[in-house]
């Protein structure tokens, strides 16, 4: 897809505060945080959202979850309230497949 937000993101098309990247994955915060640390994990392919997944993105999914879990630790999350959530339908506002690290103070639901 090409216009959207995160793949631009993900070409370096448009500026973003990497906080992790592999050749599969890329993290940045969330331009309107719900927590104190509110950070996206996206797949860098295009993957339009949970509906799209198949079994040949067990992998990836593994991965995007190691992540939540080293940042969690690299965030002193490990101890604390965290969550990592993923929006479907309606309520995903970015049309690529991303998973929400939240930690610390909620502001809002997502």
């Amino acid at each position: 897809m090409e216009n959207c937000i995160f793949c631009k993101i993900i070409r370096k098309e448009m500026p973003a505060d990497l906080k992790y990247e592999s050749d599969t994955v890329v993290v940045f915060p969330d331009i309107n945080p719900s927590a104190d640390i509110h950070l996206l994990i996206v797949p860098k392919k295009h993957i339009g959202g949970i509906k799209d997944l198949n079994e040949s993105h067990g992998l990836l999914l593994a991965e995007i979850f190691q992540v939540a879990s080293k940042l969690a630790a690299e965030n002193n999350l490990e101890n604390g309230l965290y969550r990592v959530a993923v929006n479907a339908g309606k309520a995903q506002h970015v049309p690529h497949l991303h998973f929400h690290l939240l930690g610390g103070q909620w502001k809002k639901m997502i």
